[in-house]
């Protein structure tokens, strides 16, 4: 790849997002850059790490034809891991830039205001095999944070076509704990003990140094399996991170879902919620500058937004029983983290049922939701009404469609097998086991069956 030079760099009013001006750089501002294919928590974690740093955190995503000319294809288009999507829904971020050079440009990180650039311990090399990081790094304005281990888009795509189920978890509070997991009893103690830390340091504010969202685990009584039509009995709830509670005049709203490759569709099905919840505060008043907002800040001493955002987390278990093959693709674990880094959600409660029944709701530790939203989704079409609580509750409301309603894991692989040889050349580079034509054909063929089953699904429902 050819290296950035003077005649590479944007002038006003051709860099791809404002300021068009130079801004001042200042070491509070942290820039990170990189392709974010797949919103995996390793992203999270760099941008986490990267943003305790400063104050503020630049986030720089390249563009499909640069990481197609230095890396290989991309799974997810630019709008999907960028600015649209994926980086700016990141609680850690402060703002993305898209189509930031594959080679770190000094130029670009100094217009944006940034001093130091943030990388992991892992080697970035181009299309040469020279390191993405040479001129920042010659500049002594390189600093390392660690790579967040057992993650990886690579690691994403060998699942999908080796069709493992290695990585799913059984019971998340137990592997927390060490009582379930391979290994030995002191190889499970200290992989529960560093996913509980991860857990912990994922559940922090907007700073990433002060608590942000609460983190909750549910268990429900009774022997009904958790893949059942949910019962009516009221399971309990345990902490496993203190986090923010509701603050007066918020409104409790109750989502659910796998959130399995915590893609565009996932975010902008929650933003859109937000949205909504924006549109009737402001109907409501709830903007009113001469009372509600005054009200709120002399009961709280700062403002807040209307609504608190409550995401109920599946089990690996109860997943792969209405999607089959090895579907989750990420493991409770990982789909949480996922979450737990989003903007949009003020509290996580992982192990929650797959039908929110009338008990369920009505014992949320926040009391009953003012509203629980669904999207617009046929990924798992069912035999039932897994809504028929909140409706009885009066309480559920719909999301309509959106440029990312078909983005979802399903999609995902079907990307990825119709592009398999490249993805197949990618993983090689990466030193990564090949999925086998065997292999792949029998993936293709149980990807047939499912979709039979859920059109038979969707046609007796």
């Amino acid at each position: 790849m050819v290296d950035v030079t003077v005649e590479d760099v944007p002038k006003s009013g051709d860099w791809p997002v404002d300021p068009q001006d130079d801004l001042a750089v200042s070491k509070d501002r942290i820039w990170v850059d990189g392709c974010f294919d797949f919103s995996h928590h390793g992203h999270a974690g760099a941008m986490l790490q990267a943003r305790r740093l400063g104050k503020e955190l630049v986030v720089g995503v390249h563009s499909d034809q640069d990481i197609l000319d230095n890396k290989g294809p991309t799974v997810m288009t630019l709008s999907e891991r960028g600015s649209v999507s994926a980086v700016d829904a990141c609680r850690w971020s402060t703002s993305s830039v898209p189509h930031a050079p594959y080679v770190t440009s000094l130029p670009w990180v100094s217009h944006y205001g940034c001093h130091y650039v943030v990388h992991g311990d892992d080697i970035t090399s181009d299309s040469s095999g020279e390191d993405c990081y040479r001129f920042v790094k010659a500049a002594g304005r390189f600093l390392v944070v660690k790579r967040t281990p057992g993650i990886s888009t690579t690691d994403l795509v060998g699942r999908m076509l080796l069709c493992t189920k290695n990585h799913f978890i059984k019971s998340l509070t137990r592997t927390l704990s060490g009582d379930e997991g391979p290994g030995s009893q002191e190889e499970r103690n200290n992989a529960g003990k560093a996913m509980t830390q991860r857990i912990q340091d994922y559940a922090s504010d907007e700073s990433g140094l002060q608590p942000g969202p609460l983190v909750l685990s549910y268990t429900e009584t009774g022997s009904a399996p958790k893949t059942s039509e949910g019962t009516q009995e009221p399971g309990s709830y345990t902490t496993m991170v203190e986090g923010t509670f509701p603050k007066p005049g918020q409104r409790i709203v109750y989502v659910d879902g796998g959130f399995d490759l915590f893609s565009s569709g996932h975010i902008e099905f929650l933003r859109q919620v937000v949205n909504a919840e924006e549109v009737l505060a402001r109907e409501t008043g709830w903007y009113d500058e001469t009372s509600a907002r005054k009200v709120r800040l002399a009961e709280s001493n700062d403002d807040h937004g209307p609504a608190y955002i409550v995401a109920g987390i599946h089990d690996d278990e109860v997943i792969n029983y209405w999607k089959g093959v090895n579907y989750p693709i990420m493991n409770i674990f990982e789909r949480g983290l996922c979450v737990l880094q989003c903007r949009y959600i003020n509290s996580v409660i992982f192990s929650a049922p797959f039908t929110p029944s009338k008990a369920y709701l009505t014992d949320l530790p926040f009391g009953t939701p003012h509203a629980v939203y669904h999207g617009p989704t046929t990924f798992m079409p069912l035999t039932y009404d897994p809504y028929a609580a909140a409706k009885e509750l009066g309480v559920y409301r719909e999301i309509g469609v959106h440029d990312f309603q078909d983005v979802n894991a399903g999609e995902i692989v079907q990307r990825i097998l119709r592009s398999r040889q490249m993805y197949e050349d990618r993983q090689k580079k990466k030193g990564e086991k090949a999925a086998g034509e065997e292999a792949v054909r029998r993936r293709e063929h149980m990807e047939k069956e499912v979709a039979a089953l859920e059109k038979e699904r969707a046609v007796n429902r």
